[in-house]
């Protein structure tokens, strides 16, 4: 028994770690996780997926109407009081009195089935064609979307590395600084320093720990932001994985800049281009107007009658009917508006063919301003990185002067500040060469790293 026990809470140990270990991971994020996620749990992603499953649904829908359709119906009249009429008590003298008569049963029932079939018409043609292509706007759609959410989550990523590195420079700083204060205070209060030093160094604290808050409250929000871009509720416990300077170091791809692109690639070509093609069909569906619509249909059925509710009793007559029909609906004249219809097409489809040669100059143009700012964006990241090399050393031998006496508690605090500076120009660089790959990625619509 007491073995049973030992298993028992043994095994409900393992489960609870497990539990939390797989709680724990779902909460673990490196870059290329978070974005996998957020493209499958975004709240926009999961829209434009819907939307492409909706377009799938709708070609079907279209497809289904030019297909036989079938109908069946079913009617029972019960005259409850029956309309007289009157006829001549002699047809062959007209001074005849008339006489009332009713015509037809009290109760009758109709079962009917109809098949119809369309033939032929225009609209149909082109409404098969318009299927396909709002089936590949949507997809279009969704791959948009995936590009913004990619890079969302990218920009939203990397700003929270930036915030924690940030918060943790800062804690440095601000430690070294404390210890810096707490030593010239010791000296100042020894009759060995003035009180302006003492002030100098207290002034710089009191600034890091102003930015050290907002800091703080910078990497909160920046937290929620991530989580809302990944789907999740902004308080999730969310922790990444990756570091900054580890991703940039990943992101440093020259090759990206001077690789071949094709300007179809991108996303808002192809949307354009399927507004080109779109209003290309409603030229087609103007002109389709004037076809003629060709259509057949088979109608069959039984009829019962009686004075009373016998339709389901045996022996009951049913007398059958069964007509077979073919029906040509031709235009013929609509006083012109058919032609303004098309005329009115064929503007719309001049203009979507101005905006497609539009959008393939701009994305030119803000693909060479991508690279361009990328390639920047390597160059200043290896800039920064040597300033805040030389940034450091000479705080670090201003420092050395100052408790030496060589140098004063201004000099210090213009090193020191020069240091901070370095330091937070060193992270943004380090963000934006990471961002600014992303830009130039979904500009090439390149989603995969």
């Amino acid at each position: 028994m007491k073995i049973k026990l030992i298993l028992g809470f043994s095994l409900l140990f393992v489960l609870k770690g497990f539990t939390q270990e797989t709680e724990e991971t779902k909460s673990r994020f490196t870059l290329q996780e978070a974005i996998e996620y957020a493209i499958v749990h975004n709240r926009n992603a999961k829209n434009a997926s819907r939307d492409v499953e909706a377009a799938y649904k709708q070609k079907w829908e279209t497809i289904a109407i030019g297909l036989p359709q079938l109908n069946g119906q079913v009617d029972y009249q019960n005259n409850i009081k029956q309309q007289v009429n009157v006829i001549p008590s002699d047809f062959e003298d007209p001074d005849s009195p008339l006489v009332p008569i009713v015509f037809g049963a009290k109760q009758n029932l109709s079962a009917s089935a109809s098949l119809s079939q369309l033939i032929f018409d225009g609209s149909y043609i082109v409404g098969l064609q318009s299927a396909k292509v709002f089936l590949e706007i949507s997809k279009n759609a969704k791959e948009k979307t995936d590009l913004e959410v990619r890079k969302g989550t990218i920009d939203a990523y990397g700003n929270v590395l930036l915030s924690e590195e940030t918060v943790s420079i800062l804690k440095e700083n601000r430690a070294t600084l404390q210890k810096n204060l707490d030593e010239i205070t010791k000296i100042f209060e020894n009759g060995l320093e003035e009180e302006e030093s003492v002030e100098q160094l207290k002034i710089t604290l009191a600034d890091i720990e102003s930015a050290l808050n907002r800091s703080e409250r910078v990497k909160s929000v920046s937290l929620q932001m991530l989580n809302m871009t990944m789907g999740l509720d902004i308080n999730h416990p969310t922790i990444l994985l990756d570091n900054l300077e580890t991703l940039t170091a990943r992101n440093v791809d020259l090759g990206l800049i001077s690789d071949p692109y094709s300007v179809e690639e991108n996303i808002d070509y192809k949307i354009a281009e399927n507004d080109k093609t779109s209003k290309e069909l409603l030229i087609k569906l103007a002109k389709s107007d004037a076809m003629p619509s060709i259509s057949a249909f088979v109608n069959g059925g039984y009829n019962s009658f009686g004075d009373s509710f016998t339709f389901f009793d045996k022996g009951q007559d049913y007398f059958g009917f069964a007509v077979f029909g073919v029906g040509m609906s031709i235009p013929i004249f609509s006083s012109g508006q058919r032609s303004a219809a098309t005329q009115r097409a064929k503007i719309d489809f001049a203009k979507a063919e101005d905006d497609l040669i539009e959008t393939e100059q701009r994305i030119k143009l803000d693909i060479a301003t991508a690279q361009s700012d990328y390639q920047y964006s390597i160059e200043d990241y290896s800039n920064k990185k040597e300033n805040l090399n030389l940034s450091e050393r000479i705080e670090a031998k201003n420092q050395t002067k100052f408790f030496e006496g060589i140098a004063s508690s201004f000099d210090l605090r213009q090193a020191q500040i020069q240091l901070y500076t370095a330091q937070q120009e060193f992270l943004q660089a380090m963000l934006d060469v990471i961002t600014k790959k992303a830009t130039l990625e979904t500009l090439l619509n390149r989603i995969n790293p």
